[in-house]
């Protein structure tokens, strides 16, 4: 009899344990989203890696909450999965997981319906929770409710974040019904920001509402950025074709033929200027880069000191023409001017070092290398650069 309870009692322990925390499934992915599809639920997978330390805190603090683990287990199929192995490679690749932890709430068709992510309290948890099991989505996936005219916003804003890099022309769709949706409500940061990751012509439906709202816009950016965005949206298409695929170069005459009739002369140059240094710098051609760099920094004090850095940094790196480093100097000298770092009075040294200011190569190399090792970052950039000015 003292044997029978002493193994009832340690099942009772054991049971107790096992219900601790979210009761997660340790089976395959596969057999999971049969399970959800049979009892038509749906998987939450906390999708997290070994190293993840928000990861390691929701395990910690949040999944053994008694609110949590009752909702969790009563309404989802449970699963999760280290992104970094086995399967969870797979998963990370089908779902485009990038950043930990993510929570994915996935029906048993293996779509996505709902994404979040980040280390998040109880209450904030329970309302994705909530949000995804919202009874609409067990008889139809997302696509379906999207096709028979679902309008409601949050529902809109989650499928455009949820396909905008794996169906960017659905996503897009979905963009346009999200914004005729808010036509009279203010656009939010957030909004403005999908707005104009989905606006690439003015042919766009989503171009007039970029106009219509301008009023919002520019409460999050300046005008002077909004016109730039105009601006490259109306000739977005012209500065695609006007890359010759063959030379590697940027085809000047098309581009003022066909941007010209469309912006006036000031803009399409600018904006040719600025699509230079951006296509140049990535595709490793500094020498047409160098000439673009210098038309289109030519007046530093339109630019932000940071900005001018890259610029600095790559004519540090790849440029000889002393006149032209001589203007790099320029670009450095604002950025240590405005605060001096680890970063900026590393570039500006090897700039002087190629200009054969050597008092100034080595006192700013030294200023690198004590702010490096004040901040605890790696100072052998500025350590070499001063064994090769002795």
């Amino acid at each position: 009899m003292k044997k029978i309870t002493a193994i009832l009692f340690l099942f009772l322990f054991l049971l107790s344990y096992s219900q601790e925390t979210i009761d997660f499934q340790n089976t395959s992915f596969k057999e999971i989203l049969a399970k959800a599809k049979k009892e038509k639920k749906l998987v939450f997978m906390d999708a997290y890696a070994s190293w993840c330390g928000p990861c390691k805190l929701m395990e910690k603090n949040i999944f053994p909450l008694p609110a949590v683990k009752e909702y969790y287990n009563a309404n989802f199929i449970n699963a999760r999965f280290d992104m970094e192995k086995g399967e969870g490679r797979d998963i990370a690749l089908k779902y485009g997981v990038r950043s930990y932890p993510s929570f994915l709430f996935i029906n048993g068709d293996g779509e996505l319906v709902l994404q979040n992510r980040g280390y998040m309290g109880e209450q904030d948890f329970l309302t994705i929770a909530k949000e995804a099991n919202n009874p609409k989505f067990a008889n139809a996936s997302t696509k379906e409710l999207f096709e028979k005219g679902e309008s409601d916003p949050d529902f809109l804003l989650n499928m455009m974040r949820l396909y905008a890099q794996s169906d960017y022309d659905l996503a897009k769709k979905v963009s346009e019904r999200y914004f005729n949706v808010k036509k009279d409500r203010e656009l939010t940061r957030d909004d403005v920001g999908m707005l104009l990751y989905f606006l690439k012509s003015p042919a766009d439906l989503n171009y007039q509402v970029f106009k219509n709202k301008k009023a919002d816009i520019v409460k999050v950016m300046s005008e002077d950025i909004y016109q730039q965005f105009d601006v490259n949206i109306k000739i977005s298409k012209i500065m695609e074709n006007s890359l010759d695929q063959k030379s590697g170069l940027i085809d000047e005459a098309y581009f003022y033929k066909n941007a010209v009739p469309l912006v006036n002369q000031k803009e399409a140059e600018t904006a040719l200027n600025r699509m230079k240094v951006i296509y140049y710098a990535n595709a490793g051609n500094y020498k047409e880069y160098e000439k673009a760099a210098l038309a289109y920094y030519k007046n530093s004090e339109d630019f932000d000191p940071q900005e001018l850095l890259k610029p600095a940094f790559i004519f540090s790196e790849h440029i000889e023409t002393r006149s032209s480093l001589k203007k790099a100097e320029e670009w450095a000298e604002k950025s240590v001017m405005n605060s001096e770092s680890a970063e900026n009075t590393y570039i500006l040294a090897k700039l002087y070092a190629k200009t054969g200011n050597k008092d100034g190569a080595i006192m700013y190399a030294e200023m690198s290398k004590n702010l490096s090792q004040q901040q605890g970052i790696d100072a052998s950039p500025a350590i070499q650069l001063l064994e090769t000015l002795k």
